[in-house]
């Protein structure tokens, strides 16, 4: 089969809905074993999610979050690198707007504050995934391992932090301090509420436009310019890329660095968005949602966002299913794992089939047009 006669929308659109759709028939399989109908489990999830300005914002909330941790690991993807860190890096990085906002909160103007933040946040978490990158790239370390195990020091560390240095006196709570209400970044129910467009409180913040306008960045980036160039061809072909005159342990570091940073945004989200203070555990499983996102998306922006809504949808909707019918919420952790299943583990099922069936079509079509001329 000649690859390269199939599109790429058949393998960003048509091959990942294929793998949705037998992961929502085998999570029919599990809601009917709960004496649950599916379609009214399906129709909960879907109004938890989309039936209002409430349910959109908690959705598109957490889409926003994991648009950050999925642009992240596909960069890491596209030079070859399997960066699973994307935990360690995005508490760094809410570290650095912390810091910002703490120190700078009611000080200086929101307009100036917020470049400093998203700045920060990226600096922060580029800078914890640069030692693993330098250890892969120079001493050979994997860095599976190394950004595993970064992962546990950043922890610990932001335990240290919050116990000793940014807790409150006088407060049992491990959090910080709460940030000044200058350095918030404004609600989306607040920005369209003052065009008079009236939504429903929720978290959905600024930060949207922020993780959209990276997902632009990073097409541009990977697809456009020399360094992504570079990165693409290390990732397909190391070997090739060095006798061409790459410099492979520069490209490594370039895009653990970007990564990173794309982590590290994660922050001004769920950060400066809405928790304003730093607290344990606050990014909650998301930096590893986001190799899901990635592997669904096929390590391209449009598919990441795309991936990035169903997950939002599944993190809202399955919040709903637990309120209407009591489910377990292990059960919606069993929902995404099918998604990931069949998008992650199983994604070469439907591809060949897929493809197959689009060249045969296509085929079809040429000679009937040829037929009619």
């Amino acid at each position: 089969m000649s690859q390269q006669h199939v599109p790429a929308w058949i393998h960003v659109i048509v091959i990942p809905l294929a793998n949705i759709l037998l992961a929502s028939f085998a999570a029919g399989l599990v809601f009917l074993y709960l004496d649950i109908n599916p379609l009214d489990a399906v129709s909960t999830m879907a109004y938890g999610a989309f039936g209002d300005s409430y349910g959109w914002g908690y959705t598109l909330y957490y889409t926003t979050s994991f648009i950050f941790t999925g642009l992240a690991v596909a960069v890491a993807f596209h030079c070859g690198l399997f960066n699973i860190g994307g935990e360690g890096q995005a508490y760094i990085g809410a570290l650095g707007v912390g810091l910002v906002c703490l120190g700078l909160g009611g000080h200086v103007p929101f307009i100036i504050l917020l470049p400093i933040s998203i700045i920060a946040a990226g600096v922060f978490g580029a800078a914890w995934a640069l030692i693993p990158a330098w250890l892969q790239a120079y001493r050979g370390s994997h860095i599976v391992i190394t950004t595993i195990m970064f992962n546990f020091i950043a922890s610990a560390l932001m335990g240290y932090l919050l116990v000793e240095v940014l807790k409150p006196v006088g407060t049992m709570s491990v959090e910080s301090a709460v940030f000044d209400q200058a350095s918030w970044i404004p609600k989306m129910w607040e920005v369209l509420g003052f065009f008079g467009i009236d939504l429903q409180k929720s978290p959905l913040n600024l930060s949207i436009v922020w993780a959209i306008l990276c997902a632009a960045g990073v097409y541009y980036f990977i697809w456009q310019t020399r360094w992504g160039y570079e990165i693409r061809s290390t990732g397909q072909n190391s070997s090739a890329a060095e006798y061409a005159g790459i410099n492979l342990g520069k490209t490594v570091v370039l895009a653990m660095l970007v990564s990173g940073m794309l982590a590290g945004f994660f922050a001004l989200n769920v950060v400066q968005g809405e928790a304003h203070q730093i607290k344990l555990s606050l990014v909650n499983g998301m930096g590893f949602t986001g190799i899901a996102v990635a592997l669904m998306g096929r390590n391209h922006p449009l598919g990441i966002v795309i991936a990035s809504l169903l997950f939002g949808f599944l993190y809202q909707g399955g919040g709903e299913l637990q309120f209407e019918y009591g489910v377990d919420p292990r059960i919606i952790v069993v929902l995404q794992g099918l998604v990931i299943l069949f998008s992650g583990a199983l994604e070469k099922m439907m591809k060949h089939p897929i493809e197959k069936l689009y060249l045969k079509l296509a085929s079809g079509s040429k000679k009937s047009a040829a037929a009619e001329a």
